[in-house]
């Protein structure tokens, strides 16, 4: 209590003395620490447990351990999960993409550890995905509750949980652009004067705070040894086509594939398929062994002849073609080892899968243009540097992150024109086939993903219950025209919702249509509901995301439309005004600039 009551002093006295908008540059600067240190704390923990689990391995043949160590990753991660954490924290970014648009930027205080936990046993163990998402989500924590625990104002809230998430990439990847740009097009927060600030400082503290403990050296080594020239802007073009079309085999197979682990239903099923598919495509590829930054290294340094040692393929080393197809399965199934992942109970994300995946792309690429003696020939380095931005840029459609996120990673802002027409090349392909990019894609089937479109946003943010009105009195089927007149006079409404014993509406009573009537009362008896009321001109169920709702307003021109649920059981009406009026205050509260 005495605690309590210091830190309530606290809030009073910093309401007097620090300005809001100061204040919220102080928190910044304290996300970015934490997010940092978060990062540090991550990375570091994955490459200790990878280096005492495989640091004894031989380069000469197969090495059997990886038939069980990732195995042992999930169950310890899924485990964990299930009976400490309990609760769902998979697909970090799409749950920040939810807190921001259905839950008011609040994300659970468990957050900000428990992907940690997860990710990096996950990962350590083998896992094949990635540590951002999982860092992200940590980030975005960090900022949610630091801002609840100061009282901000859900605005606020929305902000600070994009300062996390862009501390979260600008710490792990030392790429303060990339945390930035990253908020802005992936998590579809406004840019306005108000919240680049925060933004700023955040990811600069972050990166800063990466620099001291790690080095200022890129994350990875790349040395530009052929200069790009624009002969070959075509190769690029089609390049960027390439990616767009490994990106979208990787989103839709990856759809498919945790669709089939879903309806397994328990989660020692989903275990065992998960875990026997990732064990033995490790074993098989040891590439696919943990985050693969290894494998990219070495694509971006031009020493891909020892990629196969510690594989069965391992006799292919000195053949132009083995090399080709080896990559080639790994382009294949690597969707299926990061599912197999996180299906199966383990933690991580598809950020680094897109990275390993881009920078394979871009050599498989170059690799097979330069056997053809009719074609020019093509750096096999920055072609997987190009890949890596392609493919990024196509699965989360964010070809700003990729352009920036590749350039401050490697180094190679040499490379920075072919790096944005690889980009947008990439994201225009997949567009033409998928409108949402893999973390969005739920969200917006369901209508619950916030974007920049301004009104679309509003209507996302609307809550559906605080419109619905109930004070509509309805009727029977089998009423008289006496008894509806007694209804009438009681109800202040025109319109009154015909409800069989069921709840089941059939109908509706309009005034106007009865009005010549009503007033006669030897008509009473003679006049059942059943005659005169009439068809509702559209309904609305429950579950109807708020942008579906305005069109059937839109396309029967009403005002008033009774909503049912999936039964089509009455539950009340909306009203065009009393959404217009919810939608004014929406967009005054979360929109309006200070």
């Amino acid at each position: 209590m005495e605690q309590q009551g210091w830190f309530y002093r606290f809030l009073l006295w910093r309401e007097k003395k620090i300005k809001e908008k100061h204040f919220i540059l102080i928190l910044s600067f304290i996300v970015g620490l934490l997010t940092a240190a978060a990062a540090i704390v991550l990375k570091n923990t994955i490459h200790f447990i990878q280096h005492l689990l495989t640091g004894n391995f031989t380069a000469d043949g197969a090495n059997w351990l990886y038939l069980l160590y990732p195995v042992i990753g999930i169950l310890l991660a899924g485990l964990f999960v299930k009976y400490i954490v309990r609760d769902d924290i998979s697909h970090g970014v799409t749950k920040i993409l939810y807190a921001i648009s259905q839950r008011k930027s609040r994300i659970k205080p468990h957050n900000t550890w428990s992907s940690l936990v997860a990710s990096s046993v996950t990962i350590g163990f083998g896992g094949s995905v990635g540590a951002e998402a999982p860092i992200v989500l940590t980030g975005a924590a960090i900022g949610s509750n630091l801002g609840r625990l100061f009282r901000m104002e859900q605005k606020t809230l929305m902000l600070l949980v994009g300062c996390g998430a862009a501390g979260a990439i600008a710490g792990i990847f030392k790429a303060p652009i990339a945390g930035l740009v990253f908020v802005i097009e992936v998590l579809l927060l406004d840019l306005t004067m108000t919240s680049i600030m925060p933004l700023l400082i955040t990811s600069v503290t972050a990166a800063s705070v990466s620099y001291i403990f790690t080095g200022t050296d890129a994350m990875f080594k790349f040395s530009q040894t052929e200069v790009f020239e624009l002969a070959r802007i075509p190769y690029v073009l089609l390049l960027g086509v390439f990616c767009g079309l490994v990106s979208l085999y990787f989103t839709r197979v990856m759809n498919k594939v945790e669709g089939v682990y879903r309806r397994l239903g328990s989660y020692w099923k989903k275990f065992l398929l998960g875990g026997a598919t990732l064990s033995i495509l490790i074993f098989l590829f040891p590439p696919l062994y943990g985050e693969g930054y290894d494998t990219i290294g070495s694509l971006l340094n031009g020493q891909y002849d020892h990629l196969m040692d510690a594989s069965l393929f391992n006799s292919w080393n000195d053949s132009y073609w083995g090399i080709l197809v080896f990559l080639s399965l790994i382009l294949l199934t690597k969707v299926f080892a990061s599912s197999g992942t996180n299906a199966g109970g383990g933690c991580g994300g598809i950020f680094a899968p897109s990275l390993y995946l881009g920078g394979i792309s871009g050599f498989v690429f170059a690799h097979t243009s330069n056997y053809f003696p009719f074609t020019q020939f093509v750096s096999e380095k920055n072609f997987a540097l190009l890949g890596m931005a392609g493919v990024m840029s196509a699965v989360m459609h964010a070809p700003l992150t990729g352009v920036f996120l590749i350039a401050e990673l490697t180094g190679g802002y040499d490379l920075f024109l072919p790096l944005m027409i690889v980009s947008i090349s990439a994201y225009l392909t997949i567009l033409v086939f998928e409108p949402h990019s893999i973390y969005s894609m739920r969200l917006a089937q369901k209508g619950e993903l916030l974007t920049h479109h301004k009104d679309k946003a509003v209507l996302t943010l609307l809550d559906r219950n605080s419109v619905i009105e109930k004070d509509f009195q309805p009727v029977s089927p089998d009423m008289s025209l006496g008894d509806v007149v007694k209804v009438i006079a009681k109800s202040s409404r025109n319109m009154f919702p015909v409800v069989d014993d069921k709840g089941i509406l059939v109908g509706i009573v309009l005034l106007d249509n009865i009005r010549n009537i009503m007033f006669r009362p030897e008509l009473y008896n003679r006049f059942h509901v059943t005659k005169f009321m009439v068809s509702a001109p559209g309904r609305i169920e429950l579950d109807m995301p708020m942008e579906q709702i305005m069109k059937i307003f839109d396309d029967t021109k009403a005002w008033n439309l009774p909503v049912v649920d999936s039964e089509r059981r009455y539950i009340g009406f909306m009203s065009k005004s009393k959404i217009f009026n919810s939608y004014r205050e929406v967009l005054v509260d979360n929109f309006s600039e200070d």
